[in-house]
């Protein structure tokens, strides 16, 4: 959430958010339940005065021995009329809490203004393969390898799930094991293995609700989400807590299955492994002080691309623009995979700064040895990697004319050794 001093002293600049972001949200109306609560506050801070002004004056009446009935029956007129005050203030306090939630970050000024037409290609690495015959989809390389089964998935669950089998389950376990690797070994993560429920205190901080909990899988009769993302439960480990200056940065890894509902999907390329409600990914987390934010994005987003170099995959980075980012990011960097057999780009990852947004809401702050004040940190995340797309792109990328799949080398170790798999 955004500092409610800086929201009343800057209109104009969260006009201009709402603008670039074509983001709905009734600023106005939200500044006049502001105004109605500062009433509120000050009616109730001017009868509390008053009382204990009353409350000074009993105890001189009662030195004096004198009577201080019409006192103490005044005193007691002015806490009723505070109790009463404070009923509708909370009511009105909690719904201008709920309204302050819906306020977006403020984008980056390198942004580009505009939808995701904006969206602007920083780099491109790799190059595309050019094969002596028609590539085929994932779909189909999946079917004649018998290592995907979408039929079975289905009727077990429903559209949109994958069951792995065989080698295409040996490939989901060992393309986590080598990122996690990486990660941990080379790139200097602390693997975490969080819990892959959290609570709604949890979805909150993080900035998936309020706004997106028609997206999320709650547990039916407990205030419970299945996990989206495990940027959601390792972010808030520090939540309430002032992290030593010394302490930070702190990086994280996990691996999680995500559950997404998709909502907002219908009517998007949904076949596939394009868009499945249950995914494995690997999450990159770093909390940094504010001054190092923005070079740790830079860091989260390299060691994305070293998985991708590693595996000698076509990939590009996108800078998104101001209409394309998520409501809580500042600034967000996406990797996007080929797909030769698709003939399209897959995203395969998100690398977000929220600055101190998410930190707001989860009160995590750390000791400024300059200023000696306890300072909200910044927080970012970013996929490294997303499965499904990934395993996409590794099979219409690898296929071959035979009908045979080359094993990259970078995880030729992880299976055995194998280099090749055949129908």
């Amino acid at each position: 959430m955004l500092d409610i001093k800086f929201i009343r002293e800057n209109p104009e600049i969260l006009k201009k958010t709402l603008l670039d972001r074509n983001y709905s949200f009734d600023l106005e109306a939200f500044f006049q339940l502001d105004k109605e609560r500062k009433k509120y506050l000050i009616k109730i801070e001017r009868l509390a005065a008053e009382q204990n002004q009353i409350s000074g004056e009993i105890k001189d009446i009662l030195k004096k021995k004198g009577n201080p009935e019409e006192a103490i029956s005044q005193s007691k007129k002015i806490k009723s009329e505070i109790d009463s005050l404070k009923n509708e203030f909370q009511s009105l306090n909690q719904h201008w809490f709920h309204q302050s939630l819906k306020i977006p970050n403020i984008p980056h000024p390198s942004l580009p203004r505009g939808d995701a037409s904006f969206n602007r290609i920083v780099k491109e690495a790799g190059e595309k393969i050019q094969f002596a015959f028609t590539p085929k989809d994932h779909i189909q390389i999946a079917k004649d390898l018998d290592i995907i089964d979408f039929e079975r998935a289905a009727k077990v669950v429903g559209s949109n799930f994958a069951l792995f089998k065989g080698f295409g389950s040996q490939l989901v376990r060992s393309l986590i094991n080598f990122m996690l690797d990486i990660h941990t070994q080379k790139n200097g993560y602390t693997e975490i293995w969080p819990p892959k429920i959290v609570n709604r205190q949890s979805m909150q901080n993080t900035g998936q609700l309020p706004n997106l909990e028609d997206d999320m899988y709650k547990i039916d009769g407990m205030d419970f989400f299945l996990i989206p993302t495990a940027e959601v439960p390792v972010t808030n480990l520090h939540r309430d807590e002032v992290l030593p200056e010394e302490s930070l940065p702190v990086s994280y890894s996990a691996y999680t299955a995500c559950f997404r509902k998709e909502a907002g999907s219908y009517g998007k390329e949904t076949k596939g492994l394009m868009r499945v409600h249950e995914f494995d990914k690997v999450e990159l987390v770093k909390i940094t002080k504010p001054e190092n934010s923005y070079k740790a994005l830079e860091k989260i987003l390299s060691d994305a691309c070293m998985i991708l170099d590693l595996l000698k995959l076509p990939y590009r980075i996108l800078l998104l623009a101001t209409g394309d980012i998520s409501f809580a990011s500042a600034k967000c960097y996406d990797i996007e995979l080929y797909a030769p057999g698709l003939d399209r780009w897959l995203e395969v990852s998100s690398c977000s700064n929220f600055e101190d947004f998410q930190a707001r809401r989860g009160n995590i702050k750390y000791k400024n040895s300059q200023t000696g004040k306890n300072t909200f940190v910044h927080t970012l995340n970013g996929s490294g990697l997303a499965l499904a797309r990934l395993v996409a792109a590794i099979l219409e990328n690898y296929q071959q004319s035979d009908g045979s799949l080359i094993v990259p080398e970078a995880l030729r170790s992880y299976l055995g050794g194998r280099e090749r798999v055949k129908k």
